[in-house]
């Protein structure tokens, strides 16, 4: 059952996207979706962590955490596809660097991307979304360094993107507005999930390395 609703998660994430792509170019609407879209997802996070707690056992957090990336990757790829298209029509405060310093971060950013989903598939036996989440607490390689490697890495990569499209309202909109609505995710949503689908390992593990930005692991014994 659950397979069938993650592929109509994805029919219907992919067919928003697409339809947005598609979409006559209309800078306000853009600015609006691109600020929205990521604020929406607020809403959706404290809905997703009422039924968590309302019920915190592994087969429930399963299927709520499958609703709840779809809506949010659903909305947050509308507000990166419509900030995309406003930075490439109207930068705005020119940033005065060259376009292929933005390029050569874009690629070392994406390939860390690349490096922590490989990580997670390994060491996690799973992927970062509900179509295949991971079985196993990947604690190891990146994940010894920062509990989020991948999120570190995308927000790397947009700020990367404002940099190549030399777009300094982008990249203050990736600060001030989609980092907020992901940290809201991971530390109101996604912490909870987790800890209620490995419990006392996810305890210890999160007391241990941090959130967000990297810290040399502890050496073990």
């Amino acid at each position: 059952m659950r397979t069938l609703v993650n592929l109509l998660g994805i029919v219907f994430t992919g067919g928003v996207w697409l339809w947005l792509l598609n979409q006559p170019p209309d800078q306000t609407v853009s600015i609006i979706l691109a600020i929205g879209g990521a604020f929406g997802v607020l809403p959706l996070v404290w809905l997703g962590r009422r039924l968590l707690d309302a019920q915190p056992a592994i087969e429930r957090a399963l299927w709520v955490t499958t609703f709840v990336h779809y809506g949010v990757f659903t909305l947050l790829g509308a507000a990166i596809i419509e900030a995309t298209q406003v930075g490439m029509a109207a930068p705005g405060w020119m940033i005065p660097l060259p376009p292929e310093v933005g390029l050569a971060l874009m690629i070392v950013s994406g390939a860390l991307v690349l490096l922590a989903m490989a990580n997670l598939a390994l060491r996690g036996l799973g992927a970062p979304f509900a179509i295949a989440l991971s079985r196993e607490l990947a604690m190891d390689w990146l994940y010894a360094w920062t509990r989020n490697p991948m999120v570190l890495s995308a927000l790397a990569f947009l700020i990367a993107v404002g940099l190549w499209l030399r777009s300094t309202l982008f990249v203050l909109w990736v600060i001030a507005v989609i980092t907020p609505a992901v940290l809201v995710f991971l530390k109101v949503y996604e912490e909870r999930e987790l800890e209620i689908r490995f419990g006392e390992a996810y305890r210890e593990y999160r007391e241990k390395t941090p959130m967000l930005w990297p810290r040399r692991p502890e050496k073990r014994d």
